[in-house]
């Protein structure tokens, strides 16, 4: 008979190709990050209004977001992934997920709702 509900190694093998996944695109958003807001403006750092001006290019703005999500989503799988190898409870371990999955959302959308009204 057929399962329709994933088996816990099916979501655990889940959460780590996308924590993997996430680390991977952490690398040339990370690059992209620190070269243009770093090692290309004059003095190595930028102040708020040539961020805000920097952060009103779409393009620019999509993978600051982007980049923005991508690291809150491996930390929390990141955190989820620690507390699991530390022996966390098997009763506890969807409520961890729970939590961590909703703490990363509301970090997650908090950060966009910020980057966004920034720049307007």
């Amino acid at each position: 008979m057929m399962r329709l509900v994933p088996s816990r190694q099916t979501r655990s093998s889940a959460s780590w190709l996308w924590q993997a996944a996430t680390g991977v695109l952490l690398v040339p958003l990370l690059a992209l990050h620190i070269i243009a807001q770093h090692f290309v403006v004059k003095g190595g750092e930028r102040n708020f209004w040539e961020v805000v001006s920097y952060l009103s290019h779409p393009a620019i703005l999509v993978l600051e977001v982007l980049f923005l999500i991508v690291v809150t989503s491996h930390a929390m799988l990141g955190i989820r992934s620690i507390l699991f190898d530390l022996g966390l409870p098997q009763g506890l371990r969807a409520t961890a997920t729970r939590v961590l999955t909703g703490l990363g959302l509301v970090t997650a959308a908090y950060g966009v709702w910020l980057t966004i009204t920034i720049v307007r």
